[in-house]
């Protein structure tokens, strides 16, 4: 696996190194041991898979909060999205700051998102697959979120979104968010 440091401190793209012969090729997505040389957790209590019918559909900006705070490791299986973490951190230098990366199934990428981040997508294809790994179980009345579209996060989403939430859409803006 290929670790590249994101923009965001403790955040990651991950990408696969393929072995390749007649038949295809095999590659490792996960491995405790480079995971752990590279102090990323190691611990995935839940996994979730979420499919967006339509191109240009937008989920987002979803975390965690206190005893639910959560990693995750999000790789799209198939299509391609827009996927967009945010810095909520308590006393980040880049609090409120945002980065991006094209997580697409043919290339079999993943980001990593330390506690601390609020995490969105928007759809780059029509049928869209995402997996997550979560280092801890949903709960109730910890959940939180960013408005996606708030002009303050200046995100350049790829489009005006075709499919959102009402709950997505009347999340609150950045200034209104406590830390993480």
């Amino acid at each position: 696996m290929k670790f590249r440091e994101l923009s965001l401190s403790g955040a990651w793209e991950i990408n696969i190194e393929r072995r390749e012969d007649a038949r295809g090729f095999f590659a490792r997505s996960y491995c405790d041991r480079e995971f752990s040389d590279h102090g990323l957790n190691t611990t995935w209590v839940q996994m979730n898979v979420s499919f967006s019918l339509t191109k240009g559909t937008l989920r987002g900006l979803h975390f965690q909060r206190d005893a639910a705070a959560e990693v995750k490791l999000v790789r799209c299986s198939r299509g391609r999205v827009f996927d967009v973490i945010v810095d909520l951190r308590s006393g980040s230098p880049t609090y409120g700051q945002h980065c991006s990366v094209v997580l697409d199934s043919e290339l079999r990428n993943s980001i990593y998102i330390p506690v601390g981040f609020a995490h969105g997508f928007q759809t780059l294809s029509d049928g869209c697959e995402l997996q997550y790994s979560h280092s801890s179980a949903y709960q109730m009345g910890h959940e939180g979120g960013i408005n996606a579209l708030d002009p303050m996060l200046d995100i350049a989403w790829p489009f005006p979104p075709t499919v959102m939430s009402d709950r997505d859409r009347d999340l609150v803006p950045l200034t209104e968010c406590k830390p993480l």
